[in-house]
């Protein structure tokens, strides 16, 4: 018996790997993260026992450690277990501690790769993070680090300073404090920014404004996680390559 760590893509279910699809169809426990969406849990099989260890916006639901240990015992029972993370296990997911954890103890495991909200949501709002004439990479950053931790990880002095795109995830509580810094450090006030809220699902919604202006539109407009924020002269292209709007509008017709 093993541990699957099993990313679940953005939200829609025809974005899933096929071997994700393949071990969710014949699954017996899973313990789901907050970004797995309604649409995928509907895949599991009946009987199934699925169980939430989610957290939305710093609200724990189930303590790391507490999480390690049920995967454990449930598999020392005989049973597989698949932990479902939403996007990427491996990018901002902790499965990379979940899966040292279970290298620690001899239980074996597989990791299954999902498509990270840091690529296909700018996809689906029709903002590509690369474009020769506009930007030659880009930099993902979570907007929510650790609390504990007692020196912070990111650098935003040598991120404003990159000239490349900008993807930050789980940033909407510290937008404000995000776009000041980055003004700080040398990036433009009217510089464009994208802020994406439930990609990839029906819901899907973008707000653009500029830094200086994003936190205050994302309070109006009252934004919801969760959001994916775009950051840099690629989301002009929206006005092109929106084709997600395109395709809604032309249903309407």
């Amino acid at each position: 018996m093993k541990v699957y760590i099993v990313g679940a893509g953005p939200g829609d279910p025809k974005l899933l790997t096929v071997r994700a699809a393949e071990l969710l169809g014949s699954a017996r426990v899973v313990l789901y993260d907050a970004l797995v969406s309604d649409a995928i849990l509907e895949l599991l099989p009946e009987g199934c026992e699925q169980i939430f260890v989610g957290k939305r916006a710093g609200r724990f639901a189930t303590d790391q450690g507490l999480i390690i240990g049920r995967m454990i015992e449930i598999v020392r029972s005989g049973t597989p277990v698949i932990r479902l993370k939403g996007g990427d296990p491996f990018v901002f997911g902790r499965g990379g501690e979940e899966a040292q954890a279970l290298a620690r103890v001899g239980i074996p495991f597989e990791i299954v790769p999902g498509i990270s909200s840091a690529l296909a949501v700018p996809a689906y709002a029709g903002i590509p993070l690369t474009h020769r004439g506009y930007s030659g990479g880009f930099t993902v950053v979570t907007g929510h680090e650790d609390p504990l931790k007692s020196k912070a990880h990111v650098d935003w002095r040598g991120i404003a300073n990159t000239g490349s795109t900008i993807v930050l995830l789980m940033a909407l509580g510290e937008l404000r404090a995000i776009a000041q810094r980055l003004c700080e450090h040398g990036l433009p006030r009217d510089h464009p920014v994208a802020l994406i809220e439930n990609g990839t699902l029906p819901e899907q919604r973008t707000i653009e404004a500029t830094l200086e202006t994003i936190a205050d539109r994302a309070e109006v407009e009252r934004a919801v996680s969760p959001a994916v924020v775009v950051i840099g002269d690629v989301v002009r292209l929206r006005r092109e390559i929106a084709w997600r709007e395109l395709l809604d509008s032309q249903a309407l017709l």
